[in-house]
């Protein structure tokens, strides 16, 4: 089986540059654009299915490539930043120095106040993954960055890998998973052509 990882185009949240989790934001302009630019890069493959976040962000990424209705899971929410969100890391410096100071020690099990930790985002993607059906073939998965980290992290069984990876808005990321071994076919893949139009 083949997960098409998909993180959805930059946000109205990503182009002002805060912390963006469980917020429900629409994507920029810019971001649809270069959305609709990846969308010669999937149009030929044959997806059993597709299933999105249900944040407003990817089920507008979702609705651009994929054709026909789609599922939505709510375990592929981007992680709850909690008191976080909404602040630029130098608003959180300057307002949270104890908690910024928490969490520095500890990324992964360090819960943000009336957020989530980072441990919960991997328990939550790998019940993801454990409970698909290994019968499919290819499946779009339209989520968030931090989710299609800890898939990454899921490949190599380590959640401290989860800042080695870039994942950039708009790219594709490819896991494949085969009789229980599991590899990354390809890596942040971006479109390098400007969208123009339909």
């Amino acid at each position: 089986m083949d997960l098409y990882l998909v993180r959805h185009g930059e946000s109205e949240d990503n182009e002002l540059g805060v912390y963006s989790g469980s917020s429900d934001c629409n994507l920029s302009l810019k971001g649809i654009a270069n959305v609709k630019a990846l969308k010669p890069y999937l149009k030929k493959i044959k997806f059993e299915k597709c299933i999105s976040s249900p944040l407003k962000r990817c089920i507008q990424t979702a609705n651009i490539l994929f054709t026909g209705p789609f599922e939505i899971d709510e375990r592929l929410r981007e992680i709850n930043f909690g008191i976080f969100e909404g602040l630029s890391y130098n608003s959180i410096l300057e307002r949270f120095q104890k908690e910024v100071m928490e969490w520095n020690k500890d990324f992964v099990n360090y819960k943000i106040p009336n957020g989530e930790s980072l441990k919960d985002l991997y328990i939550r993607t790998e019940e993801f993954i454990k409970s698909l059906d290994m019968n499919n073939k290819k499946l779009l998965i339209v989520t968030h960055g931090g989710v299609i980290r800890c898939f990454l992290c899921y490949v190599f069984n380590d959640i401290n890998l989860f800042y080695k990876f870039q994942v950039d808005p708009a790219s594709i990321t490819i896991i494949s998973i085969h009789d229980d071994f599991t590899y990354i076919k390809a890596l942040n893949v971006k479109s390098i052509i400007p969208y123009r139009g339909d």
